[in-house]
């Protein structure tokens, strides 16, 4: 072989590979920070969704539909005002703790004009983050946002 042919050095080698093991351990840790924050979202887009199913079950079927949430388990409940029979269930991530705000504690009935009895929540994910999910009394709208 002449005189600049040829590959890498095993010097440039280890150099290189230990920029990208460096690369790789700073940004491991943020993409698994990240992907807590999405599952975080996710749940609290669900949550809201139910909430919202509830009310449009509640204005399309003209009577008044019950949601319970245990907080323990982490499960949704639909029924309709004054039964045990379940409509829908959904359970929210092990990963999350919930929390009522407000004096009608961990139930919410919508009904059949789409007023409720309203509500807030705290949804708490892993990393600390928090989101509140409201209902509000006189118009049944669900709303959410991060706080803090």
């Amino acid at each position: 072989m002449g005189q600049g042919e040829g590959g890498f050095t095993l010097v440039e080698l280890i150099v290189v590979l230990f920029i990208v093991a460096l690369v790789a351990a700073v940004a491991l840790p943020a993409v698994g920070r990240g992907v807590d924050a999405l599952q975080l979202r996710a749940e609290v887009a669900t949550f809201a969704a139910f909430l919202r199913y509830a009310r449009e079950q509640a204005i399309t079927r003209r009577e008044a539909q019950e949601v319970t949430i245990n907080a323990d388990t982490r499960l949704l409940t639909l029924r309709a005002a004054g039964t045990e029979e379940a409509r829908a269930r959904r359970r929210l991530s092990p990963r999350i703790s919930i929390r009522a705000e407000s004096p009608t504690g961990l139930a919410i009935t919508f009904s059949p004009g789409g007023v409720s009895t309203g509500g807030s929540f705290r949804l708490v994910g892993p990393d600390g983050r928090v989101y509140r999910v409201g209902v509000n009394p006189l118009t049944g709208r669900v709303t959410n946002a991060r706080v803090g």
